[in-house]
């Protein structure tokens, strides 16, 4: 998976924010905030991954259990896909 190009992500006020740029600002009007985490897996799934390799980097980044990151990745990834932001 891999999210679609013609997106940005910056630290505005301590805060994690994505907006559209060039084409993709056509499709899509706003910005989405992100905690630290969400910020992680945007970056990690902005080149192509699985779903196991986001499992693996979030449990290596957040020392969190398997389980919780499987449940969070997927949790991530089906808004981005119900958005269409998954190419």
């Amino acid at each position: 998976m891999k999210i679609k190009d013609g997106f940005v992500i910056r630290q505005v006020g301590g805060e994690h924010v994505v907006v559209p740029v060039g084409e993709r600002s056509k499709e899509f009007h706003g910005m989405i905030n992100m905690n630290k985490t969400g910020a992680f897996l945007w970056n990690f799934f902005s080149q192509s991954h699985t779903l196991e390799e986001g499992v693996d980097a979030l449990c290596g980044e957040y020392n969190v259990e398997k389980d919780v990151a499987e449940t969070d990745v997927k949790r991530f990834l089906d808004v981005l896909q119900r958005n269409g932001f998954i190419e």
